[in-house]
């Protein structure tokens, strides 16, 4: 079975393309808050420069999306698909940021919920990596899982 690595995905909320090196200049608006990465472990994302090497990265992966609320068509934030591993049955997501706009109103569980449900129609294992000091990120999962254990 082929995994896509960039669908295009959505649901009420949010819909989720694949990003594009013309997306640079609207997501780093959102990306230029330094309050995003306070808790990251490259807490300088904030910066153009740092954050035009994180870009570079999501291009070259050819698995990242750029995040659109579909009520108002703002940019939400991004976040990826990475290391497909067929033979083990896996693939991450993650390289998530999300702009403080939507923080706490379902945005974030929203885009994790359409990655989740579509990555496991492929792989049996789906990792997020989260840095170890990231507690806005940990508890956001928290939540996620609960959720999903609900549904």
């Amino acid at each position: 079975m082929y995994f896509d690595l960039q669908p295009t995905l959505e649901n009420d909320l949010i819909q989720i393309v694949p990003l594009k090196e013309t997306d640079f200049e609207a997501l780093y608006a959102v990306a230029s808050d330094p309050l995003i990465w306070e808790q990251h472990p490259n807490k300088d994302r904030y910066q153009r420069t740092v954050f035009q090497n994180f870009f570079k990265g999501a291009i070259e992966s050819k698995g990242a999306f750029i995040v659109y609320e579909k009520e108002t068509g703002k940019i939400v934030g991004s976040s990826r698909y990475y290391e497909l591993d067929e033979e083990n049955s896996s693939v991450a997501v993650g390289y998530t940021f999300i702009g403080r706009e939507f923080w706490g109103k379902g945005h974030n569980r929203a885009l994790k919920t359409l990655m989740l449900d579509y990555a496991f129609q492929f792989v049996d294992k789906v990792i997020l990596h989260i840095g170890a000091s990231n507690y806005r990120s940990q508890k956001a999962t928290e939540k996620l899982g609960q959720a999903k254990l609900a549904n």
